[in-house]
């Protein structure tokens, strides 16, 4: 009875060694007698043959990675400190087992030797103003690298870029010139198109003397409809020619 207790409890533990349940995400790496069996077990229920084989799991969901702050030196010798994240997932369960001891440790070191090389060849305006091609760079770049263990680097965004006070003070006053400068432009523009416009009408007003008349006219009853109680107005040589003329009996000029 002793003996069938303890065959019966052997049995059972056997059992419980060679069955596991891997989750919808994981996948698992079998290493029967140390040699890994060709492609992947998982997600459900898989078997064990106890002691011979082993079992690595890995987590197939998009890994959210913070590269730490790196030391950068630009193109045109400006010191920064940059922060990244990475998005990335294991492809190929068994490449990631197999051919690193840790790809999460080194997609890491890749991804900061990576950002120190690919930002130093750019300059600090480029960092700042063409962010989305240096992170499509990196992502080429990290992925080739990540490639042969199964991983696949989704995205790469360069998230902070600290730059020493002095430059941003250099920066700040370098854009309100430039906004200054906008402002100047655009105001002589402006002037250089009423200019035109107002000798656009000059030269209908020289066609036409009633025209000149009419816009004499029409600044009277302006100048009248405001309140003043004296108003002193010029009276156009042309305005008295035209009433002389039609004067009765007027001479003739």
């Amino acid at each position: 009875m002793t003996a069938a207790i303890i065959v019966l409890v052997v049995l059972v533990g056997l059992l419980a060694a060679s069955v596991r349940i891997l989750n919808e995400w994981e996948r698992a790496v079998v290493l029967r007698l140390g040699r890994a069996l060709p492609g992947v077990k998982g997600p459900g229920l898989i078997l064990l043959i106890p002691v011979i084989d082993r079992m690595r799991k890995v987590d197939t969901r998009t890994v959210t990675l913070q590269v730490p702050p790196q030391e950068v030196i630009t193109r045109d010798n400006v010191s920064t400190k940059v922060t990244a994240v990475i998005l990335f997932r294991v492809i190929d369960a068994n490449a990631a087992i197999t051919r690193n001891v840790d790809f999460m440790y080194a997609t890491s070191q890749v991804s900061q030797t990576a950002l120190r090389s690919i930002l130093g060849q750019n300059s600090l305006d480029q960092l700042l103003g063409e962010r989305d091609q240096i992170n499509e760079k990196l992502q080429e770049v990290i992925d080739a690298q990540t490639a042969p263990w199964g991983v696949k680097v989704a995205v790469v965004e360069v998230k902070d870029v600290e730059i020493p006070e002095e430059m941003r003070q250099a920066l700040a006053k370098e854009a309100i010139a430039e906004r200054l400068r906008r402002a100047k432009v655009i105001g002589a523009e402006g002037e250089f198109q009423a200019s035109a416009r107002l000798s656009e009408a000059a030269d209908v007003m020289a066609r036409s003397p009633g025209a000149m008349q009419l816009r004499y006219l029409q600044t009277l009853v302006e100048i009248g409809a405001e309140n003043n109680t004296t108003t002193v107005f010029p009276i156009p040589i042309d305005l008295l020619d035209a009433v002389r003329g039609l004067a009765p009996g007027a001479p003739n000029a």
